[in-house]
C-alpha cells in the first residue's frame, strides 16, 4: 500500500504514544528514516533542534544514540549528566563526541548569571567558546547583572537570549519582558521564547516572536492542553499550540536560528513522545510545502 509521506508522517506521531508501548522497534524508526530521505519540497527555513535537557535522565552517548534515530543534527547542550561538563578536559571529549557524530553544537543552557562577578560571568563564556557555540540561553539573569554579561557579550562575541519561565518568574515571564530589558542594549542581548511558558504568562506568542524580531535568537517549542496549566504538556499536535502559525511567524521575521524540542515530560522514557512531536513538526512543514530534512542556509 502506498500512502503520502505527510500521511505517513501524521500517522507516525499516533503510532508514537500508543498507549502501554514504551518501546519503539527499530524497524519502526528505520521506516521513519526511510520516509525522510524520501522528502520532497523546498529546503525548510524552519530548522529543528533539540534542547539536550529532554534526555536529562540519560548520558550522552544515549543521547548521541536518540538524535540519531531522529534525524536530529542540531542540539542546545546542557550541563546536565555528562552532556557537556563544565570541566574543559571532559568538555573536549564531549565536543569530540558530537563533532564525531555530526551533531552541531548551536546553543548552550539554560545557564545562569546570578552573579555579578567578572570572573564567574567570563567562565560561562569561555565554557561556550570552547565549544564553539555562539549563543547562550540564559537563565534569569538578575537585571543588576545585565550591563557586566553585556560586556562580556561585546568581548566574546556571544549572543545572550534570555529564556522567559512563565508566571512563576517575577523578572521574565513573557519574552515582552525580557524585551523592556533588553532593548536598549547591544543587539546581540536577546531572547530565546520558551512557547510554553509564553502562553502560560498570557502572552501571545505570535505576538512575541514578531515584537521579538531580529532580538529572537533561540526557540524552545512543546506543546500544553492547558495554556494556565503547567503541568499540562503533552507531545507537540496533542495539545492546543498554533505549531504552524508559530511557523508562519518565524518564517515571516526571517528567524536564522533553531527550533529546539524541550519535552519535560515522561523524563524516564521520552522517546514515544519525542518521535511524536518531531513527526507532528515535520508533517506541518511538509504541509507547507517545505522539505523538513533539507535546510535553507541561514
Amino acid at each position: 500500500m502506498t500512502i503520502s509521506r505527510r500521511n505517513f508522517l501524521h500517522s507516525t506521531a499516533g503510532l508514537a504514544t500508543v498507549a502501554g508501548c514504551p518501546i519503539l522497534s527499530a524497524s519502526f524508526v528505520e521506516r521513519v528514516g526511510e520516509q525522510l530521505t524520501q522528502s520532497t519540497g523546498s529546503p525548510s527555513p524552519i530548522r529543528l533542534g533539540l534542547a539536550s535537557y529532554t534526555f536529562r535522565n540519560f548520558s550522552r552517548a544515549q543521547l548521541i544514540g536518540f538524535m540519531k534515530q531522529l534525524h536530529v543534527t542540531g542540539l542546545n547542550a546542557k550541563d546536565t549528566k555528562d552532556h557537556l561538563p563544565t570541566d574543559p578536559v571532559a568538555e573536549a571529549q564531549a565536543i569530540s563526541d558530537y563533532e564525531a557524530s555530526g551533531i552541531h553544537l548551536h546553543a548552550a543552557g539554560a545557564i545562569y548569571f546570578q552573579k555579578d562577578d567578572d570572573d564567574d560571568i567570563r567562565a560561562k563564556f569561555e565554557y561556550c567558546k570552547r565549544a564553539g557555540i555562539k549563543i547562550i540561553v540564559a537563565g534569569d539573569p538578575a537585571p543588576a547583572t545585565l550591563p557586566r554579561v553585556e560586556m562580556f557579550v561585546k568581548e566574546y562575541d556571544i549572543k545572550i537570549a534570555i529564556h522567559n519561565h512563565g508566571p512563576e518568574d517575577k523578572i521574565f515571564p513573557s519574552p515582552l519582558d525580557v524585551l523592556k530589558f533588553v532593548k536598549t542594549m547591544d543587539p546581540r542581548m536577546g531572547c530565546c521564547i520558551d512557547v510554553g511558558h509564553c502562553v502560560r504568562a498570557g502572552t501571545d506568542v505570535i505576538e512575541a516572536i514578531h515584537a521579538a524580531g531580529p532580538r529572537l535568537f533561540n526557540m524552545h517549542i512543546k506543546d500544553l492542553t492547558s495554556f494556565t496549566d503547567k503541568e499540562s504538556q503533552v507531545a507537540v499536535g496533542d495539545g492546543k499550540m498554533p505549531i504552524r502559525q508559530i511557523f508562519d511567524a518565524l518564517i515571516k521575521i526571517k528567524y536564522p536560528g533553531w527550533v529546539d524540542l524541550e519535552y519535560e515530560v515522561h523524563a524516564d522514557d521520552p522517546m514515544p513522545g519525542v518521535i511524536s512531536s518531531f513527526s507532528y513538526m515535520r508533517g506541518v512543514m511538509s504541509g507547507m510545502g517545505f522539505n523538513p530534512v533539507e535546510q535553507a542556509p541561514a
